[in-house]
């Protein structure tokens, strides 16, 4: 345990309650309340958000307007763009209320974010003045931080009870109820009813809203919700269907997320998944041959879902690496030993199994194992720029980065 996580155990949490919810008012004070000359959209929900929030972004630049966003992935000002090293979904108050203001200084009309249950938590959302709040989806994540699944997604909903005006909520999700419950001024609903002739295959997807035939470059069938998603947000402010699909179909996805970095001679993908739907989801997306590299984040986080993990790799792909993620104070050998615990579960003959602690060297044997049509798939951290160690400390990395360099090795062999 971290001196930092020693002395918030000490403290009362109604005295951090008050103190995130200060500092929160503070950061909007310093900066003049800048989102009150923003129209501010939020998005929110277990899987999704970053890809959502990109392909939101892009739709309302292709009508015209000049955007500002927060994601996982990156910062955005109009055509200013760069990475968000922070390792944070959602900024810290100072950070967001900052970037608000430049936006504004910009000219910028809109800024799209991700609001994540721990911002939500830490009064992060608080004295930003949001005119939309979009919900993605709902799946068993943060458990530990919140203290229950119920828990979690009240944080969620407490974000959308502070979001009068606009509601967008994925009607197709088992939660969906919670967030109708909610008050505001409008609510837009999507789901995949409003999608005909949906198809998904190894180029992406294909649909029809109201007519309108759509051809993305995104894999997998959540992303066909994601771009529903956008493409209702968009409508919500007055978008043509017509300006979303030339935004979508411009649309390449974004860094870490199904992002296919080799094509041949086998395919190589990297994706952020961590969570069973997400793992599963990404699996079935895929098919084929899998070679998968995964682990599990440390630091007492969702210790729940690795059994399930290690499960979920047994039963979709044929050669299993597990490996260290972000091991932060917890022991890197006992993570993998609760993968393993599910991965052995199963008794399947069709499986080969690999135990690698080195992350390099783990995605180095399955560019080594593979050949020719197989698909490497390595998830849990897509495009982190960071891996997070024992006391605090962080190194520099990059997946995408790991499977270049090990690729230009391979070079000869092919």
């Amino acid at each position: 345990m971290t001196a930092k996580s020693f002395i918030r155990k000490l403290i009362p949490g109604f005295v951090l309650s008050i103190y995130h919810y200060n500092l929160a008012f503070l950061g909007a004070l310093a900066n003049g309340f800048p989102s009150r000359k923003l129209i501010v959209i939020g998005v929110t929900g277990t899987s999704g958000k970053s890809t959502t929030v990109d392909l939101i972004t892009k739709i309302l630049e292709r009508s015209g307007e000049k955007v500002a966003s927060i994601s996982t992935i990156r910062f955005k000002m109009g055509s200013k763009e760069w990475k968000n090293n922070l390792k944070m979904t959602m900024p810290g108050r100072f950070t967001i209320q900052k970037f608000f203001k430049q936006a504004v200084k910009e000219k910028c009309k809109y800024v799209v974010l991700e609001v994540s249950s721990e911002g939500v938590k830490q009064s992060r959302h608080k004295f930003i003045h949001f005119d939309c709040a979009v919900f993605t989806n709902l799946s068993l994540e943060h458990i530990e931080s919140h203290g229950s699944f119920e828990k979690y997604r009240s944080a969620k909903i407490k974000f959308f009870k502070a979001v009068k005006n606009k509601h967008v909520i994925n009607t197709d999700d088992s939660n969906a109820e919670y967030f109708l419950k909610t008050k505001s001024k409008e609510i837009f609903k999507f789901g995949m009813q409003d999608a005909q002739n949906v198809k998904v295959d190894d180029d992406g997807s294909s649909f029809e809203v109201r007519s309108v035939k759509f051809q993305t470059n995104l894999l997998g069938k959540f992303n066909v919700y994601n771009a529903l998603c956008a493409i209702c947000v968009a409508n919500s402010y007055g978008v043509s269907l017509e300006a979303c699909k030339d935004a979508l179909e411009k649309a390449k996805g974004i860094e870490g997320r199904m992002e296919i970095v080799v094509k041949n001679p086998f395919t190589v993908v990297v994706d952020y998944a961590h969570t069973p739907e997400q793992l599963e989801s990404v699996y079935k997306a895929l098919g084929g041959n899998l070679i998968c590299v995964l682990g599990s984040c440390g630091g007492g986080r969702d210790k729940w879902k690795r059994p399930v993990l290690g499960e979920l790799a047994s039963k979709y792909c044929n050669e299993i690496i597990v490996t260290n993620e972000d091991p932060y104070d917890e022991n890197p050998e006992k993570i993998i030993d609760q993968i393993e615990a599910g991965l052995l579960q199963i008794q399947n003959p069709n499986f080969k199994y690999h135990r690698i602690l080195d992350r390099k060297e783990a995605i180095k044997t399955a560019l080594k194992l593979a050949k020719p049509k197989d698909i490497v798939i390595i998830t849990g951290k897509g495009s982190e720029p960071l891996m997070c160690l024992a006391n605090g400390k962080k190194i520099a990395w990059s997946d995408k980065e790991i499977v270049k360099h090990e690729m230009g090795e391979f070079a000869e062999k092919f």
